[in-house]
């Protein structure tokens, strides 16, 4: 398993955040490896929410379908899977004045044949990490009211 994390400040009031992070088709906005992302069901987000997320990642398109598992006041946790892997998105907030800051960790389990190559997948997995927490930040002040 990869795990990496961040802790990123947020200028915007933590139900300000937490709404904008809990649609996950804008991690087109902040995610540089999301080539696009939809949204599977209709409504409000909620609890059960999905989408297929499709990402690039070493040069190769890949694409998991996402659900909101856990959707918490401060918490929010995305579950991705696909045959080669399971990806984690687990979200943390607090607020830190009129700011946000935002606990990101991603995790990722590789299955099958992809399990050996997770040592090597690290270090891109840890500069991705580092633009995320770049790009964050902008994208969300940009797109909050």
């Amino acid at each position: 398993m990869i795990s990496v994390e961040r802790v990123i400040v947020v200028r915007r009031p933590l139900s300000e955040l937490v709404a904008y992070m809990e649609d996950f088709t804008r991690t087109e906005e902040w995610d540089p490896s999301t080539v696009r992302c939809v949204r599977l069901d209709d409504g409000p987000v909620r609890q059960g929410a999905g989408w297929r997320n499709t990402s690039r990642f070493r040069g190769r398109e890949t694409e998991l379908r996402y659900e909101l598992t856990v959707r918490e006041p401060a918490r929010l946790v995305f579950v991705g899977e696909n045959r080669t892997v399971t990806a984690v998105d687990d979200l943390w907030f607090q607020p830190e004045g009129t700011a946000t800051r935002l606990r990101y960790r991603a995790s990722l389990t590789f299955k099958g044949l992809a399990r050996p190559l997770a040592p090597f997948l690290r270090p891109e997995f840890e500069r991705l990490a580092d633009a995320v927490a770049r790009r964050l930040p902008e994208a969300a002040g940009e797109r909050i009211p």
